[in-house]
């Protein structure tokens, strides 16, 4: 299966202080792959990189196109969606405001944007009965799901979502996993950065451990699920 992402040696730095450090990973179309690791492990800049929000060393191939000096809009129009851990919504706006804006670039395309709206509203009924709501008054999940609504009014081929549990209810972080899979399902790929190191390896297809700013292992997200060492340290011991 051919990549749609790919990333080789990636380097980057924070002034003298490298955050990231000969990082390579590769995603295949259709399929999820997550990033775990303890905090302050470099995971968050390592998508920002790929999103073209930090400068980097190496080589970020998408889609067989080298992304060196592709600025973040041009990404974006490519279909490389980043969900950023803080959202990133527009609090004074209405929920229908934040997802037009997440329609952008298919602006030209009205029968592309009013197709969007159906598909989201479909996928997150809370959405359509708060869609004259501003942003800044939903809850924490209705907020994630708000962002993810967001991206997708933009049609991405690849989804990258950087801690897309964080501070939700579990009740709401099944939901929020539930929707990445069938999102799987439709053809979009992801890449997945999550704490809750579970819950990605038993939704991703395949897995890296990033440490310290480095890759210190990697494999199918089966094997690491039920692998000695990512259990002591991210699975509380058990398999």
């Amino acid at each position: 299966m051919s990549a749609l992402l790919e990333a080789r040696d990636v380097h980057v730095a924070y002034g003298r202080v490298e955050a990231v450090r000969g990082v390579s990973l590769s995603l295949p179309a259709g399929q999820i792959v997550t990033v775990i690791g303890p905090n302050g492990a470099g995971k968050t800049t390592l998508l920002a990189a790929l999103a073209g929000l930090l400068p980097s060393r190496g080589q970020v191939i998408y889609d067989g196109r080298d992304l060196a000096g592709t600025d973040v809009e041009d990404r974006v129009e490519a279909g490389l969606c980043l969900v950023p851990e803080s959202r990133e919504l527009f609090a004074d706006m209405s929920v229908e405001d934040n997802l037009l804006l997440g329609g952008w670039r298919m602006r030209r395309d009205k029968a592309a944007i009013a197709s969007g709206f159906a598909e989201v509203y479909e996928r997150f009924p809370r959405l359509a009965e708060r869609r004259r709501q501003l942003a800044g008054t939903l809850s924490g999940g209705e907020r994630q799901m708000l962002a993810l609504g967001r991206a997708l009014m933009g049609k991405p081929r690849l989804l990258m979502l950087d801690e897309p549990s964080l501070g939700l209810a579990p009740l709401i972080v099944r939901e929020i996993f539930h929707t990445i899979a069938d999102l799987r399902g439709t053809g979009v790929s992801i890449l997945l950065v999550e704490q809750n190191a579970r819950a990605a390896l038993e939704s991703a297809d395949y897995g890296y451990v990033l440490e310290t700013g480095e890759i210190t292992l990697s494999g199918p997200a089966d094997e690491l699920l039920h692998d000695p060492r990512v259990a002591a340290t991210y699975l509380g011991g058990h398999t």
